[in-house]
């Protein structure tokens, strides 16, 4: 391979940069990024880039020797122009501006987008966060007495409500779940950290339907529900999730789904060709399922893997660890690693649920599948490296040693 061309310059395609070079890739290698910033950090922007406390350099990915001049990636940046269409039977590149890049390999590493509301488009009030500049846009809008609306409870809109509670704003949350959180989590854990908002004096409505929207002069000025209440509003964020960035894929060749279809090493159908990131639908083999993972320790771990499967075609399956991820709410940190839904049920391991701070863990049967976290980092970081241990060896073990091994792993003292 003489060139290997990566579609996304943000934490997912630098990872696959640097994977390429640690893998002893030494041809021409090529960063394209719509964005004119060089690859930057985004879970920082709902906290505290939001409120001040950091600035965009704090936020850069690139090491000091990458940023100082050493540059041992050794890459070529085109940025600030995104790829508007690729022949996938040539592996050729249009940008928007033009620019045709033709590779011997493509990594799609293309994130995802903010979900929007159309009934709200144009209104200079209304904002979503996603980028460095959505995040600019929103600050000087969160002022104490400010009353901020938040649709959507997700980790976005949970980590807004925090930041923006902290700085005097006056918040309402609206979820049109029965509890925030309610899928990743699970829906007896999410309730218990859905209390966290009423603690810190953030309106939480959920089952919330919207039945209209009020705006004058080019704002929104509140909503009303479809159980009759109005909310009013200065500042609204739309928080309702993301959408893969794949429409630029159309017509490709390339499989798509909700995201980019690979398999479980990031292959697409088309040989020469990965996906990692948000943009990527990997296969997940216990449940025959395409799923994205749109979590920062996906694009960081993944990325390897894939460049694995791409230099080496024929490389054997690796293992991937449980789905991970984190968030800071109300000076808690929470941290789960695993699928809820595998779950039939959850008990505390430690600490106490009322004060905000356990550890729980997920369990099907007897074998525990998913850990939860509050302000139990040392102890959540032992479950989820056991847990990602027995993950790896049953992978690789016959079902039958697997099998007699789940007893033995769920009594384990080493999770505690």
């Amino acid at each position: 391979m003489q060139t290997l061309a990566i579609v996304g310059a943000s934490l997912a395609g630098i990872s696959a940069a640097r994977a390429a070079r640690a893998q002893g890739f030494a041809g021409r290698l090529i960063l394209i990024g719509d964005e004119p910033q060089r690859p930057y950090d985004r879970p920082p922007l709902s906290k505290d880039f939001l409120a001040g406390k950091i600035s965009p350099e704090h936020l850069l990915l690139e090491t000091p020797e990458e940023r100082e001049g050493g540059d041992p990636l050794q890459a070529e940046w085109l940025l600030g122009s995104a790829a508007r269409n690729l022949d996938a039977e040539t592996r050729t590149l249009t940008l928007n501006d033009g620019t045709e890049i033709k590779a011997d390999g493509v990594v799609i590493a293309t994130g995802s987008s903010a979900r929007t509301l159309p009934e709200l488009a144009g209104l200079a009030n209304v904002y979503t966060l996603r980028t460095v500049d959505d995040a600019q846009d929103l600050a000087p809008e969160l002022v104490p007495g400010t009353r901020l609306v938040i649709i959507g409870a997700g980790f976005i809109g949970a980590e807004v409500a925090s930041t923006a509670c902290a700085l005097g704003v006056e918040v309402t949350v609206v979820c049109s779940g029965a509890v925030p959180l309610g899928r990743p989590l699970g829906a007896e854990m999410a309730g218990t950290l859905a209390a966290l908002h009423g603690i810190n004096g953030v309106e939480l409505i959920c089952d919330a339907a919207i039945e209209s929207y009020y705006s004058g002069e080019g704002v929104v000025t509140g909503l009303r529900l479809a159980d009759g209440r109005y909310v009013p509003a200065d500042v609204v964020l739309v928080a309702i999730g993301a959408v893969p960035n794949t429409a630029w894929l159309a017509g490709s060749g390339i499989e798509l789904g909700d995201g980019v279809l690979c398999d479980p090493m990031g292959r697409t159908n088309v040989p020469g060709v990965v996906a990692v990131g948000d943009c990527a639908a990997w296969l997940d083999e216990e449940s025959g399922k395409y799923r994205r993972v749109e979590h920062w320790s996906g694009a960081v771990e993944r990325p390897a893997l894939a460049v694995t499967a791409l230099l080496d075609p024929g490389a054997a399956r690796q293992p991937l660890n449980l789905p991970y991820f984190w968030s800071d709410q109300y000076n808690v940190r929470i941290q789960f690693a695993g699928h809820a839904h595998d779950a039939d049920r959850v008990d505390i391991e430690a600490g106490d649920p009322a004060a905000h701070s356990f550890l729980a863990v997920y369990y099907r049967g007897g074998q525990p599948v998913a850990v939860l976290g509050a302000n139990q980092p040392r102890l959540f970081t032992k479950w989820r490296r056991q847990l990602n241990a027995a993950r790896a060896a049953a992978t690789h073990a016959p079902p039958a040693q697997t099998t007699a091994a789940q007893p033995a792993l769920a009594a384990s003292a080493s999770f505690a």
